[in-house]
């Protein structure tokens, strides 16, 4: 991901006030210093004049910026702002109205003397006055700009300009995302049917349509020696009770190689499933053994979701991609004793956000789903926690529902699936009646931490709703 940065000013200003040029160039390298820490930073300088933004707009556009951030370093003219974000493509732009410090001094400043002295002083301090023009004019120019105040050391500012940052990253790499798409939706599953198209409108990313037939002959294919590796790497990734049939684990191995192989050979960062095949058949044999490979793809930053749930497979990938896992889960029941959730889900869970190890158990029968094998128990880490479901809003598009809530300690019900216990800052019953009513699937994708700020972020970036529940 690149960022453009760009400083403004007023060129009449310069030889009226010594030295504040090179100032405010200053102020813009202290900018410039934190950004490129983070980012590939192409910094257009301070612009004064309608050709620097011309030529501002073609390094930018030459650059391909994701993202630009003006620093309005004091007083300037909107027309040497606005040509800059036209010509470079109209980019999400982020304002900076960060002053050099907190407050002038005005003792100090009144005994100045020199009114010229002073004025330059107060212009090195002036960035919120032009802020309103630049806002006017993006508005009647139908140009999305978001904006930062604060002063250039304000630690709270610059954590909402690092969210930013974090949600453009987000979204550049949804747009270059391959998902992958293996089997059909679980019928009559009403609910989780999707438009992919409008999933890759509105992301971005490519579709990958996988066959079974292609896993199929990719598992043919593994050998003795890397099913005894895959056997060391469930070892160290699980708690593997002793229950777990030898037979079992070696058929888990041998899914998760095949998975493993269809991933790098379409270069996947996420992927859905759902299958159910005849009994006894080669494809059923797959699809009964894939849940412990699953669980570590996802733990590798390639998330999987079952039940071909493709809204919630991005809701996912999305949690990933800001670092906050993002496991399948749903409603499992409401405990009105202690006002707190059950949530959880089978199949694959996230392990690197699982609280201690996660448990590796055998189940004689897949609820809902044909065969038997191994599957995952974990909880969710204590502590905060965000859930995200992408919700297709009738006539709309898409949209983000997004709640924070607390991961808890407590009892579980131990079947062998994703479990945790979670309280809301409100009732469960007003949280899940909001929760419905804004029409999502029942999957939903939790990660830990809170991070719906940057999840409204990210709608903006988008040009999405973002719904949140609190």
């Amino acid at each position: 991901m690149k960022a453009g940065l760009f400083g403004i000013g007023l060129s009449t200003y310069w030889p009226q006030f010594k030295g504040l040029k090179e100032r405010l160039e200053g102020y813009q390298q202290q900018i410039a210093g934190r950004l490129g820490a983070e980012i590939t930073l192409v910094n257009a300088g301070l612009i004064d004049s309608i050709e620097g933004a011309w030529a501002a707009a073609d390094l930018f556009r030459k650059e391909d910026v994701s993202v630009i951030f003006l620093y309005v370093s004091t007083y300037a003219l909107s027309a040497t702002v606005l040509p800059v974000v036209q010509k470079a493509g109209s980019p999400p732009v982020i304002i900076l109205n960060l002053q050099p410090i907190k407050a002038i001094d005005y003792d100090w400043f009144n005994k100045l003397g020199d009114r010229g002295v002073m004025t330059g002083e107060w212009l090195a301090n002036c960035q919120a006055c032009a802020v309103p023009e630049i806002a006017n004019v993006f508005n009647r120019a139908g140009i999305k700009f978001h904006q930062v105040t604060g002063t250039l050391d304000d630690e709270e500012a610059w954590e909402e300009i690092m969210d930013w940052i974090a949600a453009t990253r987000v979204a550049v790499q949804m747009q270059h995302n391959r998902l992958g798409v293996l089997g059909h939706y679980y019928n009559g599953m009403l609910d989780i049917y999707s438009d992919l198209t409008l999933q890759c409108a509105t992301f971005g990313g490519f579709v990958q349509h996988l066959e079974m037939c292609e896993l199929d002959e990719l598992r043919k294919e593994v050998s003795a020696s890397e099913i005894a590796a895959k056997r060391l790497e469930i070892a160290e990734a699980f708690y593997v009770l002793d229950e777990c049939p030898e037979a079992e684990l070696d058929r888990a191995a041998h899914t998760a190689v095949a998975m493993d192989k269809l991933v790098a050979r379409h270069q996947l960062g996420s992927i859905c499933y759902y299958y159910e095949g005849m009994p006894d058949n080669a494809y059923e044999d797959i699809i009964s053994s894939v849940i412990t490979g699953n669980s570590m793809l996802t733990s590798r930053n390639v998330p999987v979701a079952g039940e071909y749930e493709v809204k919630n497979i991005q809701a996912m990938k999305i949690m990933d991609l800001f670092g906050a896992g993002g496991s399948f889960t749903e409603f499992y029941g409401l405990d009105f004793n202690e006002e707190i959730i059950l949530m959880g889900h089978d199949g694959p869970g996230h392990l690197s956000i699982a609280e201690g190890k996660p448990i590796l158990k055998p189940l004689g029968v897949y609820h809902g789903k044909p065969g038997k094998g191994l599957s995952v128990e974990m909880k969710v880490k204590y502590g905060p926690v965000t859930l995200m479901s992408v919700v297709e809003n009738p006539g709309k598009g898409l949209k983000l529902l997004v709640a924070e809530a607390e991961s808890v300690p407590g009892p579980i019900l131990q079947i062998g699936n994703t479990n945790g216990r979670y309280k809301f800052p409100m009732p469960i019953k007003t949280f899940v009646n909001n929760w419905c009513a804004e029409g999502p699937a029942h999957h939903c994708a939790i990660g830990t931490g809170h991070i719906a700020g940057k999840l409204q972020k990210l709608g903006s970036l988008l040009n999405i709703d973002v719904i949140r529940v609190s």
